[in-house]
């Protein structure tokens, strides 16, 4: 029995030894099972107590499980010392150099579009105007009807509308603001602009998008002329373009101005003389404007033999391509990086 005995005592230092030498899991998991396993040393030993006494089957019982006991937390201190290892290793390679340069990172802007429209609001602030803004879904009543243009007439044919119901549509310009504004106001004079989205069933092209953005202006007072309209628009062009523009007005029509212009500025480019840009001409079209129907000004409340007032829209894509000389619409929505950087 005493023989037995130190075997399964000679057994225990050696499978101490075995996991202290092992270098990985897959190293110790072989040396576990060497040791503890079904086909183990270990097994052979406690297979020898058939034969033995019921005393000797105790003794044997009892340093079987010593032995069994005191492997399994060299295998668990072994376990946490890899552990700790990997640790270790896994900061090593991870070590940052605080001495090397730091990555270059990319500097976000504003876009041209954000950049232009915060500029032409800044000028119109300071000539005492407020800023309006309104629902992008909207009804047929304030998008039409109450800018003179009543169900059926022809004038709808010029805009393609995203309907949604047959009384609510994605709104075709921003002059749905100016409805809402005349109504706000109850009768008394303001300036106003109103920028935002506007969205029509146009096929996306270079100088085409089915959903864009605009600039209207509205001013309702006494005594208002088209002289007010022209010197208003020249002084906003004059302070956007950073040079003098001349504005001339071409006639035109809208539902809800009475008269109506087409406006065009003096190239910026050539100062007039002609060029490329212009085609020679030396003017830009630019935008639409006239002075408010008074069919537009009744219907929201406001007497059209006291009052009168002019309005302009203008494409915020059209004044930034006309401002940087950019010549495809779809730059500005197609997030190339390098066109965005420019700015």
């Amino acid at each position: 029995m005493e023989k037995i005995l130190k075997e399964l005592e000679n057994l225990q230092e050696e499978a101490k030894l075995a996991i202290g030498k092992a270098k990985s899991d897959v190293e110790l998991n072989d040396v576990k099972a060497q040791y503890l396993g079904k086909k183990s040393k270990y097994q052979e030993v406690m297979q020898l107590m058939r034969g033995l006494s019921v005393d000797d089957k105790k003794k044997l019982g009892m340093a079987g499980n010593d032995y069994k006991m005191k492997v399994e937390a060299e295998v668990e201190k072994k376990v946490l010392e890899l552990e700790k290892q990997k640790i270790k290793e896994k900061l090593a390679k991870e070590t940052i150099d605080v001495t090397l340069p730091a990555p270059k990172l990319s500097k976000g802007s504003i876009h041209p579009l954000m950049q232009v429209k915060e500029e032409f609001e800044d000028i119109c602030i300071e000539m005492g105007y407020e800023v309006e803004e309104g629902p992008d879904v909207e009804w047929d009543k304030y998008n039409f009807e109450m800018l003179n243009v009543p169900k059926d007439h022809p004038a709808r044919d010029m805009q393609d509308t995203f309907y949604i119901t047959s009384e609510t549509l994605l709104r075709s310009h921003t002059s749905p603001v100016q409805v809402r504004t005349m109504l706000k106001k109850k009768g008394k004079p303001f300036k106003i602009i109103c920028p935002g989205a506007a969205y029509r069933r146009d096929n996306d092209d270079a100088t085409h998008s089915h959903q864009f953005s605009q600039i209207e202006g509205l001013v309702v007072g006494k005594d208002i002329t088209m002289a007010d309209l022209k010197g208003t628009l020249t002084t906003i062009f004059t302070k956007l373009f950073g040079k003098e523009m001349n504005i001339r007005f071409r006639p035109s029509f809208f539902p809800f101005t009475e008269p109506s212009v087409e406006v065009d500025v003096s190239c910026y480019k050539c100062g007039g003389k002609g060029c490329p840009l212009c085609k020679h001409t030396g003017w830009i079209e630019l935008l639409g404007a006239g002075m408010v129907h008074p069919n537009v000004s009744e219907m929201a409340g406001y007497d059209s033999k006291k009052y009168t007032g002019f309005a302009f829209g203008v494409g915020l894509e059209r004044l930034t391509m006309v401002k940087y000389q950019i010549d495809d619409i779809r730059e500005f929505y197609t997030n190339n990086l390098k066109f965005m950087r420019q700015f």
